[in-house]
């Protein structure tokens, strides 16, 4: 089976459904902070992690499509980075 760039890029719906998820996401931080000062994001902090939920969002649907019977490597993969890079931002955990 060739792939076509066309076919692994998401769509408008997709597309649109991926930043209502990424907006209730982070409506979770947004919320705790206002019950709690162990949660303290500023605009800044907002705008990295709808960054990395929507980029990988597309990234995981991409990779899903270009190997589908890799699905559940790809999103294991795509979630371990992620997080790495979650952990880098929060805290400067280097090796």
């Amino acid at each position: 089976m060739k792939l076509h760039m066309k076919n692994l890029i998401p769509g408008k719906g997709e597309l649109y459904r991926i930043a209502v998820l990424t907006v209730l996401i982070l409506l979770i931080p947004l919320i705790a902070m206002q019950f709690t000062d162990e949660v303290n994001w500023n605009k800044i902090d907002f705008l990295i992690m709808g960054l990395l939920v929507f980029c990988f969002s597309n990234l995981f649907i991409i990779a899903a499509r270009a190997v589908p019977r890799r699905r559940v490597h790809a999103g294991i993969i795509l979630a371990a980075v992620f997080f790495y890079v979650w952990v880098e931002l929060a805290v400067g955990v280097t090796m």
